[in-house]
């Protein structure tokens, strides 16, 4: 695995990465190397962190499912039992595991919306409670890309009384002492990398896309610069604005792959956990255009990981989290240097290979 990571930095293929694992709950790998920036003037430091994009989702899929284990949330309820403007539109009987799937059928905002609509969590939200889905809820995903934080982060934000930032923060983060924010701090912004946009159109919303896909690409229009502003770092932006690194992402995911329990302290009940692995919708994404299994905020296993009881999700560039229940392992990449993927790419893959190749499990 260090091999591997060596490459890619000396290769050009990163310019700055992390790479984590955890078995049973302990770091068998932690490597980071490279450089913060482009001009490589930074050296990447044990402690610096970057933008993950979707690989946020995890945290908010995480987050929800510890409000769920707790028995404040029901998955299977209606979204308008805790948030009651929800209902409107025709969407009395869209459940929360519709949200946690991207079957809701509010991939993106049917107003016209600025980057700067996305800091304004009131005006994000209602909107979304005021529109007519795009597609019946629950016969399809249709991969919610910026939506589904605002979505979910508002249900907890109803039952809880806080933001889905300040629950992760608390019930999470900090007692695992895990380097991840939803809502950065600005005392912490000279630790992060700055990301490097991919060459060539974005993945989404180029010729011969949908309305659809045009609509989640454009509305808004979000270049990878604003990810090194204030706002953006410092708003909740619970599907793409999260900021840590390797180690952080798979210290966290060490809850769900240790059915609940890390370093003595019980977050979720076993079968809390493993209410992620229920599927919930399958077929071709409508927004990705390829087929996807979706379970409780996580994709599910199609076959191509080594154990079926296994959860990932990444995020645009690059960045990826992998959550084997079976094998008790969490996986997490981090980079700077972005690809023009959605969900994860083969830097990630290869390194994680490389790590399943050694392992005897």
């Amino acid at each position: 695995m260090r091999a591997a990571f060596d490459t890619n930095l000396a290769s050009g293929e990163d310019l700055g990465a992390s790479f984590c694992v955890t078995v049973e709950g302990e770091t068998v790998v932690d490597l980071w190397g490279g450089f913060a920036d482009e001009a490589r003037t930074r050296p990447w430091r044990q402690d610096t962190v970057v933008g993950v994009y979707s690989t946020t989702k995890t945290m908010t899929a995480l987050t929800a499912l510890l409000v769920a284990d707790r028995g404040d949330l029901d998955f299977q309820a209606p979204v308008a039992r805790y948030w009651p403007e929800f209902a409107a539109a025709g969407k009395a009987d869209v459940t929360v595991a519709h949200l946690m799937s991207h079957s809701a059928g509010l991939c993106g905002w049917r107003e016209p919306i600025t980057r700067h609509d996305l800091y304004d969590w009131e005006k994000a939200t209602a909107l979304l409670a005021a529109q007519e889905p795009f597609w019946k809820p629950g016969t399809a995903s249709g991969y919610h890309a910026m939506t589904q934080g605002y979505l979910v982060g508002e249900v907890i934000r109803r039952i809880t009384g806080r933001s889905i930032g300040t629950v992760f923060r608390e019930e999470i983060a900090v007692p695992l002492g895990a380097d991840f924010h939803i809502g950065l701090p600005a005392s912490e912004d000279h630790r992060v990398a700055d990301l490097v946009a991919p060459a060539g159109e974005a993945p989404m919303g180029g010729a011969g896309s949908s309305e659809l896909q045009i609509n989640v690409a454009t509305n808004p229009a979000l270049d990878v610069q604003v990810t090194g502003t204030r706002q953006w770092r410092g708003a909740e932006i619970p599907a793409a604005g999260g900021i840590g690194n390797a180690r952080a992402v798979a210290g966290v995911h060490a809850v769900l792959a240790n059915e609940g329990t890390v370093g003595g302290r019980r977050f979720l009940s076993a079968a809390g956990c493993r209410k992620a692995l229920e599927p919930q919708v399958e077929g071709v994404d409508l927004i990705l255009g390829v087929p996807m299994r979706f379970g409780l905020g996580f994709a599910l296993n199609t076959g191509f990981l080594p154990h079926p009881n296994t959860l990932f999700w990444g995020g645009y560039g690059g960045s990826l989290a992998v959550i084997d229940l079976d094998a008790r392992t969490s996986i997490a990449y981090a980079m700077n240097k972005m690809s023009g993927t959605t969900t994860g790419d083969f830097r990630a893959f290869g390194l994680a290979t490389a790590f399943w190749e050694a392992s005897p499990g």
